[in-house]
């Protein structure tokens, strides 16, 4: 009825209340209760020994309890009010009475303790977590104290290892975290971040996974609300611990690793994109991030994946990728080195392993934008281990050109020309090391030629690999950068340090053209002037009268390259045949490619002439030969083209028939399988069937002897019978009637190349050479005991003496009188410097 108070329940016979009111503080008054309600009595209990102080009761194992015979018989009603009573004893606070009865504690209290069922194992009670959801919600200004409480619940439970407790607790907290609006989840938050301290720093792995996992939930949760004192620096700690776990069993450790990953991947997820949290890009979280890792991606790349099913590495590629995903470009710095720093002390730059999957990772997770900022982080660590094993300083090598592959086309920033520069240090370095045999200065730390001709095909193929992401016009300053770094003879001094000496200098040589050789061959120019400007190939053709093979060879592989547009040397591996369909279909002459190259043809041709007859070329030069003609006549379809180039065929064969050159037999049947390779291949491409037909008719069989692998050269003096070979009056009347007519009278002045001092002066041994130089003053004529001009250094530096002299007095003939104003006139072109057009020039 409406007024009527309520009462408890009578207890039975003999069944009294205990003297609480006797067990209060001294000074502390219970407050009284309403008139007409009595305080019901409890059971007497049976009295226990006191206990010496300091001296506790253990707890029972879990699952364990006392016998019930001892406790009174009483009906369900009266159990429960006991219960309660201890709950009440459990939660008493100092301050006074207020939860001394269960019915007059606070409400969120109370909704908080009815949410926990008394056997753990049935899981949090739904109906009351839904009561207690409600109660939140509605008054959220209580958000704090049921979370402090709630907090205070779980920490209780958790020192008493009533586990199944702490994980109701945990999802009780998780679920007001998702069910709060997000103006006021702060007061939520200061709670649930300590009690997550509290469980990952307890001594249990599924405690560490649990407080993850509500992480996680919680990193999930988007806010907008700041909050400006929230501090993560002990998770990114506790976290990365976590990722190095090292637990004996297997499965475990993997749980707790995947973990730590996850919770690393829920602090960037929190952090990055909010300004006013704690800024999670700096070294000292990074360094922690970064490590932990990678040390779970290395088992991403093992030789037995199969072995590393339900490991941490899958899910760790995943977080380092959102990590580089979202860095800034001024965060990429302190994203890289701590990779750089662990690939150091795991010594993981070895071969081709973990340290180019990484960057392969890095490449394509960053902002393509910011790619060149990795570039530069590699190259000064490259720099800055120019004292490492050769192996070390291979593999960052290596890792750099993956990294240029995968970079976007233009992007590798504003310092092109310092890229390359370093790489040609590098090889420099090694040029050193390899002669001296050790990498640094002290000459403690041995290396071996192996190693580091490794290293030198790496930097080469690296600056390969760098030019293919340059757009056409930085590749052919890349390619005049080069040239400018190779000694070339009379212009620049020799490289290298003083401890490689002439040696080293023709190594150098040789990397630097392997170099060139790397960037043309990919090199696409739309015509001949922008591939093959002066500057640049002036001093290429220098080198191809070199007495080194070697680097004839890539210097006429390098001209192939520029020249061939349609890839020509391709092509002819694969037959004639399909050279002639190519030219058919889909090559084209272009007028301005065939004025350009005819300012420089008489040059070339020059310069072909002279390679074919030195001593010490090999079959590879004959074919390198044979495809740069090759390219020339079908990249330059032009009559006067053609007519020349068939002109220096003839003088080729001409020179094979003097007595006064001093030829192998070698040297002879090589350029006579040239001189019928190229008519062979000359004759299919345009001009009539009739020169074909003469072609056909005399063609060498030294051309397949020559060219094949195994030759066998005859003894003695070789004699060509004159039916195999080319007459040049029967050529005249094949072209005689067609577009080529035009030009047969050219036949009538046979080629003839003209020496200078330039060729002269090329024929050193090495451009470093210049202590005893040696210059064939008659070079058509091999007399038995030949004239040579002796210079020495003291020629040369006289010779340089004379010509500085020479300048003085030139500058003092054309120097300017003084202006009467005081100002100087602008100085004026000396006459021996001007150019005068080609009409001008007797």
């Amino acid at each position: 009825m409406p007024g009527t108070l309520p009462r408890f329940p009578s207890l039975p016979r003999g069944v009294t209340m205990p003297a609480l009111l006797n067990s209060l503080p001294r000074g502390i008054n219970p407050p009284s209760l309403p008139r007409g309600i009595t305080m019901p009595s409890m059971p007497t209990l049976p009295s226990l020994p006191s206990m010496p102080r300091g001296v506790t009761i253990p707890s029972l194992p879990r699952g364990m309890s006392l016998p019930r015979a001892a406790m009174p018989a009483v009906t369900e009603a009266p159990r429960r009010l006991l219960q309660d009573c201890c709950s009440v004893l459990d939660h008493q606070t100092p301050g006074g009475l207020c939860g001394c009865c269960w019915a007059l504690r606070p409400r969120y209290k109370r909704l908080v303790d009815n949410i926990f069922p008394e056997d753990p194992e049935e899981g949090l009670v739904k109906a009351n977590m839904e009561k207690l959801t409600f109660f939140a919600l509605s008054a959220p200004e209580k958000l704090d104290r049921i979370a402090a409480y709630l907090s205070e619940r779980l920490t209780r439970e958790l020192n008493r290892h009533r586990y199944g407790y702490v994980c109701i607790a945990m999802e009780a907290m998780e679920q007001l975290l998702l069910a709060c609006h997000c103006q006021s989840i702060n007061l939520l938050v200061e709670s649930f971040l300590s009690t997550l301290r509290l469980l990952l720093e307890a001594d249990k792995p599924h405690l560490h996974i649990l407080a993850t996992n509500s992480f996680v939930k919680f990193a999930n949760i988007e806010e907008d609300t700041p909050s400006y004192h929230r501090s993560y620096d002990f998770f990114v700690s506790r976290f990365s611990e976590m990722c190095h776990s090292d637990h004996e069993d297997l499965d475990t450790r993997n749980k707790i690793r995947v973990s730590g990953i996850r919770g690393l991947q829920g602090v960037v997820r929190k952090t990055v994109d909010d300004e006013l949290q704690v800024n999670i890009w700096e070294p000292r979280h990074m360094e922690q991030i970064v490590p932990a890792l990678l040390v779970n991606l290395h088992g991403l790349f093992s030789a037995f994946p199969s072995l590393f099913s339900g490991s941490p590495a899958e899910q760790t590629e995943v977080c380092f990728r959102e990590l580089l995903c979202r860095a800034a470009y001024g965060h990429i710095n302190n994203a890289i080195k701590p990779v750089l720093m662990h690939l150091d002390s795991h010594s993981l730059w070895q071969g081709r392993g973990f340290a180019v999957q990484c960057f392969q990772i890095i490449m394509y997770s960053i902002q393509s934008q910011h790619s060149h900022l990795v570039i530069q982080q590699l190259l000064g660590h490259l720099d800055a281990n120019s004292r490492s094993p050769a192996s070390v300083r291979a593999g960052i090598v290596e890792v750099l050109s993956e990294a240029a592959v995968i970079e976007a086309t233009g992007s590798v920033g504003p310092t092109v020309l310092e890229v390359f520069n370093t790489l040609l240090r590098q090889l420099r370095q090694s040029v050193d090391y390899q002669l001296t045999g050790y990498y640094d200065n002290g000459g403690k730390h041995k290396t071996s030629s192996i190693e580091e001709k490794k290293l030198q095909d790496a930097v080469i193929k690296t600056i390969g690999s760098f030019a293919n992401t340059l757009p056409i016009y930085q590749r052919s300053e890349v390619m005049l950068f080069i040239m400018g770094k190779i000694p070339v003879p009379g212009i620049y001094p020799a490289l290298g340090s003083p401890n490689s000496g002439f040696e080293g200098s023709r190594m150098i040589q040789v990397m630097l053209l392997k170099s060139l050789l790397q960037v043309s061959e990919h090199y696409e120019s739309s015509n001949l002037l922008t591939a093959l400007p002066s500057s640049f190939l002036e001093p290429l053709l220098s080198f191809t009268l070199m007495e080194d093979p070697e680097i004839r060879l890539l210097v006429l592989s390098i001209l192939t390259s520029l020249i061939d547009r349609h890839l020509i040397r391709w092509l002819l591996k694969a037959g004639i045949k399909r050279v002639v369909l190519s030219v058919h279909h889909d090559i084209c002459t272009f007028q301005h490619d065939v004025f350009v190259f005819m300012q420089h043809a008489q040059r070339l041709y020059r310069h072909v002439y002279l390679a074919s007859r030195e001593e010490n070329s090999g079959r590879s030069h004959y074919q390198a030969l044979f495809t740069l003609l090759a390219v020339l006549s079908v990249e330059l379809a032009n009559e006067e083209v053609v007519v020349d180039l068939i002109r220096l065929i003839l003088a080729l064969q001409e020179m094979t028939l003097s007595n006064q050159e001093c030829l192998s037999v070698f040297n002879r049947c090589g350029i006579h399988a040239l001189c019928a390779a190229f008519l062979n291949l000359l004759s299919q491409l345009g001009p009539p069937p009739t020169l074909h037909q003469h072609i056909t008719q005399v063609k060498s069989v030294l051309c397949v002897i020559t060219l094949c692998v195994c030759i066998r050269l005859p003894e003695g003096e070789l004699k060509v019978d004159e039916a195999l070979l080319f007459i040049q009056s029967k050529i005249c009347e094949a072209l005689a009637g067609s577009s080529y007519s035009a030009h047969c009278e050219r036949f009538n002045t046979p080629y003839t190349p003209q020496l200078t001092e330039e060729d002269r002066l090329s024929k050193r041994k090495s451009i470093g050479d210049a202590v005893s130089l040696q210059v064939d003053m008659d070079l058509p004529f091999c007399p038995d005991t030949p004239q040579t001009e002796h210079i020495t250094f003291e020629t040369l530096k006289n010779t340089s003496l004379l010509q500085s002299k020479l300048n003085q007095v030139f500058e003092l003939i054309i120097r300017p009188p003084p202006s009467p104003s005081g100002h100087s006139a602008p100085r004026s072109t000396p006459v021996y410097e001007m150019k005068f057009p080609d009409l001008c020039v007797y």
